[in-house]
């Protein structure tokens, strides 16, 4: 069950409208980065989770944080189209080419939603719940977390140097803040469990039998010009405290050349193939 208040999580102000920002604000909502995006995942790994119940009620009580972020993204959008045109006339008027396309409004601003936001991106395109993830493992459900807050952050700081409205930047800098906050959460709850020595590899369940060890360790280098990058992945303790890592420079293929053989008959293929 789900309780709403009336009254947005922050206030939401416009200095001057721009219909222009308004459609880039939809990829805070329905883009890969955006609320939608991550209330969903929330939501979903909330349902399936299996364990420690404090944290199935941190991803919830997170998922519906997020929906007020739409709630208050989608104001902020109606905000900025207030006094965009309404009329092939009015704005046909200022140039014979519309504007350059509506001045790079979004026209479904104008011709779908009635001057209000959509579940879309800042393409237009509708948000598809294809990159919401929810596998049932907490450990790897929180790594897809950091990322998807840490992309969301990436875009509300760009969002930020985009506009010059006071209002929209008070705003964008209380969802900066959030995604700070929620970044950390979720590695918090990482290093509940254990931390990534603990934790890795993911899944950390997965008997040693199951997994061809010899080749669990290595970094390896296919640059056939340069030799492999030193960095911390390929010398030193694996971060999971089973091994050293090391480096193979241009490995040998140890598998077979894939020949499929002859087409079967019947196939639709080519009398040559078969």
């Amino acid at each position: 069950m789900f309780h709403h208040s009336s009254k947005l999580q922050y206030p939401v102000k416009v200095d001057q409208p721009d219909p222009q920002f308004a459609m880039l604000l939809q990829q805070a909502i329905g883009g890969i980065e955006g609320e939608i995006r991550v209330a969903m995942q929330y939501f979903f790994q909330a349902m399936g989770a299996r364990g420690d119940d404090r944290i199935r009620d941190l991803l919830m009580s997170t998922a519906t944080e997020e929906l007020a972020h739409i709630e208050m993204l989608g104001h902020a959008v109606a905000l900025n189209l207030e006094g965009a045109p309404v009329s092939y006339q009015e704005e046909s008027a200022k140039d014979p080419i519309i504007n350059a396309i509506l001045g790079g409004a979004n026209p479904r601003h104008l011709l779908s939603s009635g001057l209000s936001a959509m579940p879309v991106n800042s393409n237009g395109v509708p948000f598809d719940m294809s990159h919401v993830y929810a596998t049932g493992n907490i450990a790897a459900d929180m790594m897809a977390n950091v990322t998807a807050e840490s992309g969301g952050r990436v875009l509300a700081t760009r969002l930020y140097n985009w506009t010059n409205d006071k209002g929209m930047k008070d705003f964008l800098s209380f969802l900066i803040a959030r995604d700070t906050f929620h970044q950390q959460q979720w590695l918090a709850v990482i290093e509940e469990l254990g931390g990534l020595e603990k934790n890795l590899p993911i899944p950390n369940s997965t008997p040693e039998a199951h997994e061809a060890t010899e080749h669990s360790y290595y970094y390896l280098n296919t640059l056939l010009d340069k030799e492999a990058p030193q960095g911390r992945w390929c010398q030193g303790p694996s971060l999971d405290g089973r091994a050293e890592y090391s480096v193979k420079e241009q490995p040998e293929p140890l598998g077979q050349e894939p020949s499929l053989g002859k087409a079967r008959e019947g196939s639709g293929a080519q009398r040559e193939q078969m």
